[in-house]
């Protein structure tokens, strides 16, 4: 495998860190939370020994790249404009985008906002959806008010944070093994959703949480510790502060497109809590076709959690492969 390389870079007037493979066109992955460019470690070589420039980044809040402390420099339009700058600073005219979770609004929004600079959009967990009829916190309020809803809570600035950071170990990893494949099994038994557990309206994030006697295979200590290692860099607050930002983005956006134009896929797991999040009589991968005008490729993974290409690497990369051979 051909070694990451790490630069810093000037985007959008902050430091952003890249972990690059490969040359060629190129191609940036954005990561969601609570997660680092690590998050793509099988990606970024697969990607690149097909001819490409692979490069992940720390979204801004995240471990090296720099933490404004308001929450309005968390806008989706501020992680546009992070992943133009990138683009621009690498010297490239177009690029393609590709997101996970949070990373998913951030890969697609760039793609509708930018349709002249990226060519080609994908997103694992998280397909596109046009600006919805309320905000989004003002929804979310909405469809959980009597229960708990992890976005809900992270409203209460300082209060995750201090339930994150008083054991960033811990923390991370029942985040991780509860929401993953094994952890939603074992949720959805007992008449939860893995983030989205039957708790009360004031429950903690971690409260009901439970952990497992091995970690599964996708996740090793040593991946956990890296995690650990890059939220002891940056704290909690600016990761949390995306999910302040929601109600921000509904104002800004109002004039973004209703579909995507450009080449996309979306790839997410059967037992993603995601899928969970609004009630409908549909599947997530049944309502979201009319959201792009050119959708290549729309698979899940049997079996698969939130965290689809850490769990299921191998299929992600064919299927990425498969999308990139097709543009």
């Amino acid at each position: 495998m051909e070694e990451v390389k790490f630069e810093i870079v000037e985007s959008n007037g902050i430091n952003i860190r890249l972990a690059s493979v490969g040359e060629g066109p190129l191609v940036v992955f954005c990561h969601g939370w609570p997660e680092s460019w690590y998050s793509y470690r099988y990606q970024l070589p697969a990607v690149a020994a097909a001819g490409y420039k692979a490069v992940a980044y720390d979204v801004r809040g995240y471990g090296e790249s720099d933490k404004p402390h308001a929450i309005e420099e968390y806008t989706i339009l501020n992680m546009v404009a992070d992943v133009i700058g990138i683009v621009k600073a690498l010297g490239y005219e177009n690029a393609i985008t590709i997101g996970h979770d949070w990373g998913g609004p951030i890969a697609l929004n760039t793609a509708a906002l930018h349709p002249e600079v990226i060519t080609a959009t994908g997103t694992l967990s998280v397909p596109y959806m046009a600006r919805g009829p309320m905000p989004t916190l003002d929804l979310w309020k909405e469809i959980y008010k009597d229960r708990f809803f992890y976005q809900l809570y992270f409203q209460k600035e300082g209060v995750a944070e201090a339930e994150f950071e008083n054991d960033l170990q811990r923390a991370l990893r029942l985040c991780y093994t509860n929401s993953d494949g094994r952890g939603m099994a074992r949720s959805i038994e007992k008449g939860a959703s893995g983030l989205n557990p039957q708790k009360g309206p004031d429950a903690t994030f971690l409260e009901g949480m439970e952990d497992f006697d091995e970690l599964p295979e996708w996740l090793s200590q040593e991946d956990i510790d890296y995690f650990v290692s890059q939220f002891e860099i940056s704290g909690m607050r600016g990761p949390l502060n995306r999910y302040r930002a929601q109600n921000i983005d509904w104002d800004e956006l109002s004039d973004l497109p209703k579909t995507i134009s450009q080449p996309a896929f979306f790839i997410t797991g059967t037992l993603d809590p995601v899928n969970f999040f609004v009630p409908s009589e549909q599947s997530l991968m049944q309502r979201i076709g009319s959201n792009y005008d050119n959708l290549l490729i729309a698979e899940e993974l049997e079996g698969i959690g939130h965290w689809t290409q850490q769990e299921a690497p191998e299929e992600v990369n064919r299927l990425i492969l498969s999308f990139l051979s097709k543009l």
